[in-house]
């Protein structure tokens, strides 16, 4: 429960109890205030996903390269959220470019704001978590508005949780998009496969290093790794997105991926930031 509602009921409990308030008050008055009460009791103060989706978005970016001498000079290729002291963000690992051709004046960046002119923030790279497939970046310029990092362990099965991000963003552009679901499962990052021969070494150093993962009944899209999976109404955050790593360890067998939308919990991001020596 909202706690300006845990507030409201301590103080209708007090007033029940004192004797002055109570010869104070109108019969009218105390009538319309149980009413109110019992009506916060059956439908709980909530803070409505519209104005949770106005707290996150300044902290949503795009992630991808820049490079001035291409066209268009601008690639965006993920999600990412801001985190800490608002000077860092994190994402996916496999949204990192492998490599960046610093010959021709390419570099790392993020891109903030929305619409047809994002602000543009060189980056670079402070920790990659392989194993959970995170990255922490470093972005320059002015601190930006961060993101609170919730609690995975109080996630359950059939909460409904969102996500904020830039699916399709390459066509689409900086129009951070939100979409939400229950979490369906909270299952292995990878199954074994149905035979031997279908192993590989990704494969087998997965199943060693298996942890659980959500798996929600929501949607997401190319670009929408690196996303904050948060809760509604407190937008905390309590997951990030994955859009391949996760289907590789789990969906190997499929010829056509699922369609099913994963998320890695968010105490593998509190430990990355740890590590970096950024509080959580």
């Amino acid at each position: 429960m909202n706690p300006a509602c845990v507030e409201f009921t301590l103080d209708m409990a007090m007033m029940q109890k004192d004797t002055a308030i109570q010869r104070y008050l109108s019969f009218g008055t105390k009538t319309w205030l149980m009413f109110f009460g019992l009506m916060l009791l059956i439908h709980p103060c909530r803070a409505d996903l519209p104005a949770t989706i106005e707290r996150i978005k300044p902290a949503i970016v795009g992630v991808g390269t820049v490079q001035k001498t291409r066209r268009p000079p601008a690639k965006l290729v993920g999600t990412g959220f801001v985190v800490a002291d608002g000077q860092h963000v994190i994402t996916n690992a496999h949204v990192l470019p492998k490599n960046i051709n610093s010959a021709k004046l390419e570099y790392l960046a993020i891109f903030a704001g929305r619409g047809k002119n994002p602000e543009v923030r060189q980056a670079i790279r402070v920790r990659v978590d392989e194993i959970h497939d995170l990255a922490l970046l470093k972005f320059e310029g002015k601190p930006m508005p961060a993101l609170k990092l919730g609690q995975s362990s109080r996630v359950r099965e059939g909460v409904e949780y969102a996500f904020t991000g830039y699916p399709l963003g390459i066509v689409f552009g900086m129009y951070p998009v939100t979409h939400r679901g229950i979490i369906s499962a909270i299952t292995p990052v990878a199954l074994p496969a149905i035979a031997s021969q279908q192993l590989d070494p990704v494969q087998i150093r997965r199943l060693r290093a298996s942890y659980d993962v959500f798996q929600l009944d929501a949607t997401a899209y190319p670009g929408n790794s690196g996303s904050p999976l948060y809760d509604p109404q407190s937008a905390e955050v309590v997951g990030i997105i994955n859009k391949v790593f996760v289907k590789e360890g789990r969906e190997n067998v499929l010829a056509k991926p699922s369609g099913i939308t994963y998320a890695i919990p968010v105490e593998f991001m509190k430990q990355l930031l740890k590590a970096a020596g950024l509080a959580s």
